[in-house]
């Protein structure tokens, strides 16, 4: 790199408008990347969750926001959208990334290490008509205890989206080789959501299982109508 020539027009060129863009945006230098996997996780959503009934205004909350086109399908789904970031880099990239797309989203920055927990809920400070969580952004919290805290943030009515790797799900359980379809949705059932759509996502290098779920007592009562 010290050899560089600095006078060389291509190099001047770039490092202009490098500036340029700093300078449009104070965050530019710490926002996170788009992707074919976040293009693919955007799908799956639009194409998957229920669109909204009436006029009344919708709320999302986003926890994870390593892909940003999350932020974008969610805040375009209700009138804007709370995220949960687990870090001040991926905090001021998102809130760049909402501003340069021209969408409201109100970012937060994580109470602590874990993806969601009792604080970020009480600090969102509302249930959600969609959940969305990315555990590909936060893969070293426990997934059981993230679905507890994403079922409590839901809902009534709500959708839930989550994104896992597929060999996330392939631990057995004991002495029973569980298959990961079976696991992620006796993991639903566990917190009384049941699982509407069941997906895999591979793009990026990544195998990655995408599903939708509903509160179990609402389904319950759609089938006896």
């Amino acid at each position: 790199m010290g050899q560089l020539d600095r006078g060389d027009p291509v190099f001047e060129r770039d490092l202009q408008r490098s500036i340029v863009e700093l300078h449009a945006s104070p965050h530019a230098m710490a926002r996170t990347s788009e992707s074919r996997l976040g293009r693919a996780l955007k799908d799956f959503i639009e194409i998957n969750v229920p669109a909204a009934e009436g006029d009344a205004p919708r709320s999302a909350l986003v926890v994870g926001v390593e892909h940003l086109e999350l932020l974008e399908v969610a805040a375009s789904i209700g009138s804007g959208c709370t995220a949960i970031a687990h870090s001040r880099r991926a905090a001021q990239g998102a809130r760049a990334f909402a501003e340069r797309r021209g969408f409201n989203c109100r970012v937060l920055l994580a109470a602590t290490s874990d993806a969601l927990c009792e604080r970020d809920l009480a600090r969102a400070g509302q249930s959600f008509d969609l959940v969305v969580l990315n555990h590909l952004a936060t893969a070293s919290t426990d997934f059981a205890k993230l679905l507890t805290y994403g079922r409590r943030a839901l809902a009534p009515k709500g959708s839930l989206c989550l994104f896992e790797r597929y060999e996330s799900l392939e631990v057995p359980r004991g002495k029973v080789i569980e298959h990961p379809l079976a696991r992620l949705r006796r993991l639903l059932g566990d917190v009384g959501l049941t699982c509407e759509r069941l997906s895999p996502i591979e793009a990026d290098n990544e195998h990655v299982l995408a599903a939708v779920a509903a509160p179990s007592v609402f389904r319950e009562q759609l089938r006896h109508a």
